[in-house]
């Protein structure tokens, strides 16, 4: 009887082994060594316990990652991994890439990395571009995701990547889908992070089991409707975002679908498509002395609005919505403003009231609550987004960090409004639709991937 059961084991065992092989996966991890894989980047322990690998924490050293010996470039990875402390922020590097050079040659670990935060952030899922660019997907870009890893437990992880589009999922729950072009393959990494001298979190410990890849016969896995694109190629949308009903305000070559405000036609000046970009040309800081502002041809209600800007030293801009031309001002025309500033060159900066003219604000109104970590240098690529809920809910948006919200049309809404430059108009900011406006403030910025969708 002894003898069957053990045979009956190892009939499971092989069966177990050759349905996994049928279905195209690879097991990266035995469950008793480390064979595949090597250390790198810093000094914390790994070990194979119990079938699992544990990651511990130790003093006084960089990041430190398990690497494989193998690159993956397209490929699904699935594994499962247990964290017991909010205090133990880890990630799991993919298309990675190494500088040997780095940490004083222990070699500095750098690509994209599945987050793995079992702090009160809970960005778990979200996507960190490790040793380089920061975050790529901060996962309030994605909300319902928030909620599903579970500490303490066993977690499920998923990682696809297809070409230039990356997707994740939490316990089975969508996460984040990121579009990226900068690397098509790399090594795969666990991490435990640095704790620096803090003696509190020595030895805290991380697991990992059921780790395996699958490499051929890929076909990419359906998102659900209504989850945040971010896409980082210029002008560009996926066939997920179109049929979620997102369109491109600005092609990348004409000046389609815009005209000048208070002009039948689009400026014959003082505007330059070039390169994919929509830039605003200088006119040394002269308010819509050149070109003036351009205003979209359609109008909007409820939408969510994104696009990428681009700050020269010094600069002032801003995209406004809810335009409706009928103020008939000099300079720039009215609406409610999402703010494009260099906050420590330009004296805007520091007029208004505690902030509220400050770069991704809505100007004149209310500060945006912003980290530095979040702000791009100026000469780089910043993503700004605007929604504007069919309740009249509004939330603005800087490199996929909330940075304020307010109610259009309430009292509080209102209060403001009679505190700014905008008192002298009646019913400031409250229209039932309006034009996306681009502002002419007199300065050089440029604008890409500026892209809309409608809600209803």
């Amino acid at each position: 009887m002894k003898k069957q059961s053990i045979s009956l084991l190892l009939i499971l065992l092989l069966s177990s082994v050759v349905s996994l092989a049928q279905n195209g996966w690879k097991n990266l991890f035995d469950g008793k060594s480390l064979n595949g894989w090597k250390k790198t980047g810093g000094d914390a322990e790994y070990k194979v316990e119990d079938g699992q690998i544990a990651g511990y924490t130790v003093l006084n050293t960089p990041n430190t990652f398990l690497v494989t010996e193998k690159e993956y470039g397209d490929f699904v990875l699935e594994l499962e991994v247990k964290i017991t402390d909010t205090s133990a922020n880890s990630g799991i590097q993919f298309r990675s890439h190494i500088d040997p050079q780095g940490n004083n040659g222990k070699g500095r670990v750098f690509g994209y990395q599945y987050e793995l935060d079992p702090s009160s952030r809970r960005w778990t899922g979200g996507i960190y571009d490790e040793g380089r660019r920061d975050w790529l997907y901060p996962l309030q870009l994605n909300a319902s995701a928030q909620n599903a890893f579970k500490l303490g437990e066993f977690n499920k992880v998923r990682i696809e990547c297809v070409g230039n589009e990356i997707k994740t999922w939490v316990n089975d729950v969508p996460a984040a889908y990121l579009v990226d072009n900068l690397d098509a393959k790399g090594f795969i990494a666990l991490q435990v992070h640095s704790i620096g001298s803090n003696e509190k979190f020595v030895g805290e410990k991380i697991l990992w089991k059921n780790i395996r890849i699958k490499t051929s016969g890929i076909k990419p896995s359906a998102f659900p409707a209504g989850i945040y694109v971010q896409n980082n190629l210029p002008n560009q949308l996926t066939a997920y975002e179109k049929s979620n009903g997102w369109k491109l305000l600005f092609d990348g070559v004409s000046n389609k679908g815009w005209h000048g405000a208070y002009k039948p036609t689009f400026p014959e000046k003082g505007w330059q498509i070039t390169d994919g970009e929509l830039r605003v040309q200088s006119s040394q800081g002269h308010e819509s002395a050149n070109g003036g502002d351009i205003v979209t041809d359609e109008q909007y209600s409820a939408f969510d609005l994104s696009f990428e800007f681009k700050l020269t030293p010094g600069a002032n801009s801003g995209v406004k919505y809810f335009v409706t031309l009928g103020e008939h001002n000099q300079g720039s025309a009215i609406g409610l403003e999402y703010q494009v500033l260099d906050d420590t060159l330009h004296p805007d900066a520091k007029l208004g009231r505690g902030g509220n003219r400050t770069l991704s604000s809505l100007y004149d109104m209310i500060k945006a609550d912003k980290n530095p970590r979040f702000i791009h240098k100026i000469g780089e690529w910043n993503t700004g987004r605007v929604i504007v809920y069919p309740n009249n809910h509004v939330e603005h948006y800087l490199n996929g960090i909330k940075v304020l919200e307010y109610e259009r049309g309430s009292q509080a809404f209102r209060d403001l409004v009679a505190i700014s430059k905008y008192k002298v108009w009646t019913n400031f900011g409250e229209a039932k639709d309006g034009h996306i406006l681009i502002q002419d403030h007199g300065d050089a910025v440029s604008y890409r991937s500026i892209k809309i969708r409608v809600l209803k």
